[in-house]
């Protein structure tokens, strides 16, 4: 090789040989480089026109985005001052949402205290309305049992006037008992004196008879006396004030009747008086009791104990009340 120093030939042929081997050699190496050359070329002008081409491409895609560039760089612009604007927004707004937040807890925590509070109150209230339910139970239970003591006392009250009513006609037919039995004993005075005045003059007529004899007829007194018999006197003495005469016991029957008439009158008079307090008599209801005298001996002891039948079959024993002066 040329590198390997001088070559020694042996003779000059050889050495022309070696050196037309290696002028052919160069030469065709020349040759193919040349064509590599010109290949090398004809790709560098299509490369470079390719290049060209992309170059243009390139700068007119630069234009496009210069363009672009300044375009975005303005909006970029615009959008840090956008961006600053909603910042310092942002911060008056975060600052005011701080402020109302803090309003807003502060509010929290005296709306909890509140409903702490009302819970409470609730409670309160709760246990006011349990109490107030016992005792409206209780007082509906009282008034219940009220209304049934009204209705009774009502009931006994309606009873009382019928008994009053009872009372004060069996008081006007005693009466008129006692004012027939005055006229009845006034009639038997009368007649009793009356008797005793015939018998006298019948007396007085034998003796004047056994003394004068029988010719002389005894004259009457007086032109009121003119009766043949004392029972024809007492006869028309009688016929004369009443056609129907009361006997004694009738007359001890109606004093019974209305000696037990009073007695239930003054046994009903003291719960009555008690509901008058409570519920006044209305006006006009009853008849009003006129007062009546009694004799000494029509007199009652007041009764001391009775006993009512009451409503629903009960019966309901009760003190007495001593029975008011008429």
């Amino acid at each position: 090789s040329p590198d390997s120093g001088p070559r020694r030939f042996g003779s000059l042929e050889d050495e022309r040989d070696y050196w037309r081997d290696l002028a052919a050699k160069y030469k065709q190496c020349a040759e193919n480089a040349q064509e590599e050359l010109r290949e090398f070329q004809e790709g560098s002008r299509e490369y470079e026109a390719e290049l060209e081409l992309q170059l243009q491409q390139a700068e007119a895609r630069n234009r496009e985005l210069l363009a672009e560039n300044s375009r975005l760089q303005g909006e970029l612009e615009a959008a840090k001052e956008k961006v600053a604007a909603q910042h310092s927004e942002g911060s008056r707004q975060i600052s005011a949402l701080e402020e109302e937040l803090a309003q807003t807890r502060a509010i929290r925590e005296q709306l909890q205290r509140y409903i702490r509070e009302l819970e409470q109150s609730n409670d309160d209230l709760e246990r006011a309305k349990r109490a107030t339910i016992m005792s409206l139970e209780d007082f509906e239970q009282r008034l219940n049992q009220a209304i049934e003591r009204n209705a009774f006392l009502e009931s006994e009250l309606d009873e009382k006037e019928n008994l009053l009513e009872s009372a004060q006609r069996l008081k006007d037919e005693a009466r008129d008992l006692r004012q027939e039995l005055a006229v009845k004993q006034k009639q038997e005075k009368n007649l009793a004196s009356v008797d005793a005045l015939l018998e006298s003059e019948r007396r007085d007529t034998a003796v004047q008879a056994t003394l004068s004899g029988p010719s002389t007829p005894a004259a009457p007194r007086g032109p009121g006396l003119a009766l043949s018999t004392p029972g024809s006197l007492r006869r028309g003495f009688e016929d004369s004030y009443s056609a129907t005469p009361l006997t004694p016991a009738a007359r001890i029957s109606a004093l019974n009747i209305v000696g037990d008439l009073l007695r239930k009158v003054g046994v009903s008079y003291g719960p009555l008086a008690w509901l008058s307090r409570f519920r006044p008599l209305p006006a006009g209801r009853g008849r009003p009791v006129r007062p009546c005298a009694f004799p000494a001996r029509a007199a009652l002891p007041p009764p001391t104990r009775s006993v009512f039948p009451a409503r629903g079959g009960a019966r309901l024993g009760r003190a007495a009340w001593a029975l008011p002066a008429f």
